[in-house]
């Protein structure tokens, strides 16, 4: 059975966004160096593993969107990793994100601004992702919905955070949630600030993109230094 779900709109959108603040207690590292302990695999079989302190994801041919999440799930909090990524590919960080129960139908808004239908099978993740993408848009730190409603704040007009991206080199992200209010900044960059009411809590989890070109095998993705400050 299927169901259509409503478009929430988001109520504001702003590349004006204030410094987050340097909070220094309360840190949990969300990724002990070694093991993958913690973490869950959703969504297919992919090629996650542990190197020298990082976590790879490995681009394998035919497979679909599939994330490694975190066990346990988190409402208002502030979110700090480095990201590196090879270029062809892209990826995201889930937050506040959850698995359809049932196959489900949404409007959908892609990158070039056309709404179409949507369908999604039971057990697809679906959330809130801060976009990783090191194409000439360079959208990084983007505001998208995985699973459902797709771009809810692109990087279209903001020139500083997309320069802010370094292709092949390490970047740090931070995020910040609280209540229905989303900051997002990319190397020290503020990228977006804006609210979405739809989810209130969920899982983080790290995308590995599905891809279908065989010149896309092998290329990787490393995450470290994963942490969060609960608010």
């Amino acid at each position: 059975m299927k169901f259509l779900s409503c478009i929430l709109v988001v109520l504001f959108t702003g590349i004006g966004c204030q410094q987050a603040p340097d909070e220094n207690d309360e840190w949990v590292e969300l990724f002990d160096g070694e093991t993958l302990s913690g973490w869950t695999l959703i969504g297919g079989d992919a090629d996650f593993y542990v190197e020298d302190g990082m976590i790879v994801g490995n681009s394998t041919l035919g497979a679909p969107n599939v994330f490694l999440c975190t066990e346990k799930e988190y409402d208002d909090f502030i979110l700090e990793f480095d990201v590196k990524i090879d270029e062809g590919i892209n990826s995201g960080m889930q937050i506040r994100s959850h698995v359809w129960e049932r196959d489900t139908t949404t409007h959908y808004l892609g990158g070039n601004g056309e709404i179409s239908l949507q369908s999604w099978p039971a057990g697809r993740v679906w959330g809130y992702q801060i976009e990783v993408d090191p194409s000439e848009r360079a959208w990084t730190g983007g505001f998208y919905e995985e699973g459902n409603r797709g771009w809810l704040v692109t990087l279209e007009d903001h020139e500083e955070a997309q320069r802010a991206f370094k292709k092949g080199d390490w970047n740090t992200i931070r995020v910040k949630a609280e209540g229905n209010r989303f900051q997002t900044w990319v190397n020290g960059v503020p990228a977006v600030e804006t609210t979405d009411a739809l989810s209130g809590s969920g899982f983080f989890g790290l995308q590995l993109h599905g891809i279908n070109n065989p010149d896309l095998v092998n290329k990787k993705v490393w995450w470290r230094n994963i942490r969060t400050h609960e608010l």
